[in-house]
């Protein structure tokens, strides 16, 4: 029988609780880590817009071959249970696929599965080997990445323009960000898109943790995507979102980081990263007069 048509599934279990399991699956700056099915592809994010009606376009490089543009539109989001989306596939002017992918999470403490079923309809070729082979691949690397990544989240009780300008504004940023006692000695700042931050962290003991963080993407109001390095131009550390929603007033934040070994996930975890985190998100919240 011929694969024009299929219907697929794939299931994963992933050792990471299930809030965490959505923020990789949906958050462009995760998206953009692990739809690589293999080192020798890229996939370069030109649009992502991940909302009921938002649409996401990305390309995925080969060396020697043409690009594949993948076009997909979020059609039902429901977060940490099931989201539904269109994805068009085409090279070089021509569509090769259209699809229907339904995925569905559940999870308990520290441990969840992701179901996958994609509705292909290959149009220029069979496409469904290619994506047997390819989003399998990419589904192996979203459950490794989910399990070395962290997750923090705040409602902060202002309106998303005040926090967003907390964040971006390099006068005060570095009045907030960081730990309880710690302080920002900042060398270089430009926030924007293309934008860097080098700074030092100084703990209350007086240690000095040089940061350089490099910023990929500022959505206004809605998200940031950077990347974190050991110092100066030093070693990734992780890569990092911070996504901002608005309701009855009040401001969700949400901050994501991919770390960048699962070593360091367990390193940072353990000597308190997670509290740590939150006590920045707090120090923001009082920043802006929340707390």
């Amino acid at each position: 029988m011929s694969d024009r048509f299929a219907t697929l599934t794939f299931e994963r279990a992933v050792a990471a609780p299930v809030s965490v399991l959505w923020q990789a699956w949906t958050a462009p700056t995760a998206r953009a880590l692990w739809a690589a099915p293999v080192p020798s592809v890229t996939v370069e994010f030109l649009e992502a817009d991940t909302r009921v009606g938002g649409r996401e376009v990305s390309l995925c490089k080969v060396e020697g071959q043409s690009d594949i543009r993948c076009e997909a539109g979020w059609l039902a989001l429901q977060p940490g249970r099931r989201s539904v989306n269109y994805e068009v596939i085409s090279s070089e002017g021509v569509t090769r696929s259209a699809a229907l992918v339904t995925a569905d999470l559940e999870g308990a403490g520290d441990d969840s599965r992701l179901a996958v079923t994609v509705q292909l309809s290959s149009l220029a070729e069979d496409m469904a080997a290619g994506y047997r082979q390819g989003f399998g691949a990419g589904l192996d690397n979203l459950a490794g990445l989910s399990e070395r990544t962290m997750v923090l989240e705040r409602v902060i009780r202002a309106p998303r323009a005040v926090v967003w300008g907390a964040w971006t504004n390099p006068e005060t940023l570095p009045r907030w960000w960081g730990p309880d006692g710690f302080t920002c000695r900042t060398k270089r700042i430009d926030l924007r898109t293309g934008g860097e931050w080098v700074f030092d962290m100084i703990a209350p003991d007086g240690t000095v943790f040089p940061n350089h963080h490099l910023y990929g993407e500022m959505r206004p109001e809605e998200r940031i995507g950077y990347t974190l390095l050991w110092g100066e131009n030093g070693p990734k550390h992780a890569d990092a979102w911070a996504a901002f929603e608005e309701r009855d007033g009040a401001t969700t934040v949400t901050l994501g980081m991919v770390f960048s070994t699962a070593a360091e996930f367990r390193e940072a975890k353990g000597f308190g990263a997670v509290e740590l985190g939150l006590q920045t998100l707090g120090k923001l919240a009082r920043v802006v007069g929340a707390e």
